[in-house]
């Protein structure tokens, strides 16, 4: 894996410390300083504020990439070697006892499939991969009716059973887990629990588009700004520009990963209920929550319930959800209470974001 600290000027100061045999690893390095890299088949940036040398910042980027890796043997469906992967396959009915990290993903999903009904559903792997969107190599089309009906029998969350308290689950039929949905999420979290333990307080952690921010990104206590993109699909573009504080966001969309066929669209977001890819209004889903891999699972729900009876749930459960909702040529932006309490009226408005 690659990581790149960003290039810096050397400072005035290590240059005087230089003289004095100042080493290069304490050279103090211009804020915010950024780390980067490749990770999940995505990238992440590490953007920090707090002072540190040139050692320290390649030390936390080790430090941050090690636990990324981790989250990746953990939960990776592209890896044959993952713990997720060995649980996938190993014998129905049967406990199997699993990390820590792992009980925790599965345990927020579980929680979050019920509280959805079953919108958001981990045990749908094998439906993911018959429409071509998973770790099977298949021709991107839409798949035979009978062999869909088979696969969609198999799946729900009663499909798996989890016991926190010993460190243990188990299949009860063979479903394959896709922790798509949720392990972006909690990766992010890791690696903000990373940079705290490190004694870190102002930084923002982007995670292939989920976010972590904390404190602020300059000395005049300036809140992290973070751009919410448009549902565009030739061209990467800020819908708006959100001013963030001691919060973390997901952003699931349907306009990114998709095919075509006889001029219909499928979108690589699958419908637990139906088995089939969502085809509504909505084009994007934010959540904003303290922990990011419950906004990653709230976010692709809410995606999967659509407006209406997303917007119900969110007021229902106390969630901040931003919505982009396809109109006519182009979107409208609407936000449940809790997001626009969030933001303030004032902000709100000046955004054009609508409360429902």
């Amino acid at each position: 894996m690659n990581s790149v600290l960003r290039p810096v000027a050397v400072s005035m100061l290590c240059l005087g410390g230089l003289l004095a045999g100042c080493s290069e690893s304490d050279r103090p390095l211009d804020s915010p300083v950024r780390l980067e890299g490749a990770i999940f088949g995505s990238y992440y940036q590490v953007s920090i504020a707090d002072s540190l040398t040139q050692g320290q910042a390649q030390r936390l980027d080790e430090g941050l990439v090690d636990v990324l890796e981790q989250v990746d043997a953990a939960m990776s469906i592209y890896r044959d070697d993952s713990e997720l992967m060995a649980f996938n396959q190993a014998p129905l009915g049967e406990w199997q006892p699993l990390s820590n990290e792992l009980i925790e993903v599965l345990a927020i999903s579980q929680s979050v499939a019920e509280a959805s009904h079953g919108a958001f559903d981990i045990t749908i792997g094998g439906l993911v991969n018959l429409w071509s969107f998973g770790s099977e190599a298949r021709p991107r089309e839409v798949p035979d009716p009978g062999t869909l009906q088979q696969r969609l029998s198999e799946v729900g969350p009663g499909s798996i059973e989890i016991d926190e308290q010993a460190m243990q689950a188990r299949r009860l039929r063979d479903v394959f887990i896709d922790l798509g949905g949720v392990a972006k999420g909690h990766g992010t979290d890791r690696v903000a629990a990373y940079l705290d333990a490190q004694g870190l307080e102002h930084y923002l952690v982007n995670l292939g588009g989920d976010l972590v921010t904390r404190g602020y990104r300059d000395t005049e206590q300036q809140p992290w700004r973070v751009g919410i993109e448009a549902p565009l699909t030739d061209r990467q573009e800020a819908q708006f520009i959100l001013p963030l504080h001691a919060i973390s966001i997901a952003t699931s969309g349907d306009y990114r990963n998709y095919f075509e066929e006889d001029g219909q669209r499928f979108s690589h977001t699958i419908d637990p209920r139906s088995g089939r890819p969502i085809d509504h209004r909505v084009a994007s889903v934010t959540v904003a929550h303290p922990s990011n891999a419950w906004a990653d699972a709230w976010a692709t729900a809410m995606l999967v319930l659509g407006d209406e009876e997303g917007l119900a749930l969110a007021r229902e459960e106390d969630l901040k959800v931003l919505m982009l909702v396809r109109e006519d040529e182009g979107w409208a932006s609407v936000a449940s209470p809790a997001f626009a309490d969030y933001l303030g009226a004032e902000l709100m408005e000046e955004l054009g974001i609508l409360v429902r």
